[in-house]
């Protein structure tokens, strides 16, 4: 039995993130439609860190990844995956993937395609708050779908802001509160285990977007109120599977992705503040990763492994 094995250099050839923007959309229509098995994901804690599994299935495509979050890294990331895919005829390890990267990517690119479905169309302001990871890779994704020609970059960290700002001609550094205010789209990507902006920052008309996850609270403030938006409303439910900052909050009054996507329900219809809030889902992995594999296969990139 052979096994394609990408490294995290190879991903990172092979994966586009406009290419990834597509898939992601098709991936969050299929989640909406019942087209996706995935059983809850679950944890397995260690100390103040923690392992994910997250199991799923969409057509012949099966995936297990498996992430670990250690805020104590110094030398290695705080997030660390792996991606298994396996054959629904055989039950067979077709590959094994770095997760890392496309943990990264896909987060930031499922925040950038909501920003594409819920951000005016007029949006030309980002705020980033947060410059690692996330940040970085906010920075890649969002000006695809926007031409934003002022990005304010804030972090509790002067020097990361700074490195990150030099990465693109219309980033500059700020201050949080600075870089919230006014701003068109507020993006939220940091490990903060409580709020980084306040909700008298938020404009009317303003999107905000939130990836970080930090139970048993988080980055985004309980009292920022506006039309709420999530991959699915699994994102409900306590931690592991969902996001702590939605506890206690009405799903019924949330609208998944896929639901503007397949023209269910409505995004944006006016001035309003909207909020996108992730929690990740394998089916971000899994859509990820068939691109990343494909790739391989047709440039004979990666290594096949015989166990």
């Amino acid at each position: 039995m052979e096994i394609l094995v990408l490294n995290e250099d190879e991903v990172r050839a092979l994966l586009s993130p406009r290419a990834l923007l597509d898939a992601l959309a098709d991936a969050f229509r299929a989640l909406t439609a019942g087209e996706v098995t995935a059983p809850d994901r679950n944890e397995v804690p260690v100390g103040d860190a923690f392992l994910l599994g997250m199991p799923g299935r969409r057509g012949s495509t099966m995936a297990v990844k498996v992430v670990t979050v250690f805020e104590s890294n110094r030398t290695l990331p705080s997030h660390l995956a792996t991606i298994g895919l396996y054959d629904t005829e055989t039950g067979a390890c077709t590959a094994f993937i770095d997760g890392t990267y496309i943990t990264a990517l896909r987060t930031s690119a499922a925040a950038a395609l909501a920003t594409d479905l819920l951000a005016r169309r007029d949006a030309r302001t980002l705020a980033i708050i947060g410059a690692g990871v996330q940040g970085e890779h906010h920075l890649l994704t969002f000006p695809l779908v926007r031409q934003f020609d002022d990005i304010r970059i804030a972090s509790l960290i002067p020097e990361d802001a700074e490195r990150l700002a030099a990465c693109h001609p219309a980033a500059r550094v700020t201050s949080a509160e600075e870089a919230a205010t006014g701003a068109d789209v507020v993006a939220l990507a940091t490990h903060a285990a409580t709020p980084v902006i306040e909700r008298e920052w938020i404009a009317p008309g303003t999107h905000v977007s939130s990836v970080g996850y930090h139970p048993p609270d988080g980055e985004l403030p309980r009292d920022l109120h506006g039309s709420l938006f999530v991959e699915t409303r699994l994102a409900f439910e306590p931690p592991p599977v969902g996001c702590a900052e939605l506890a206690g909050i009405d799903p019924d009054g949330a609208t998944e992705l896929g639901e503007i996507l397949l023209g269910l329900r409505p995004g944006r219809t006016g001035s309003e503040v909207t909020i996108y809030k992730a929690m990740g889902h394998v089916i971000e992995d899994i859509a990820a990763a068939e691109l990343a594999v494909a790739e391989a296969q047709r440039t004979g990139a990666g290594q096949l492994v015989r166990l």
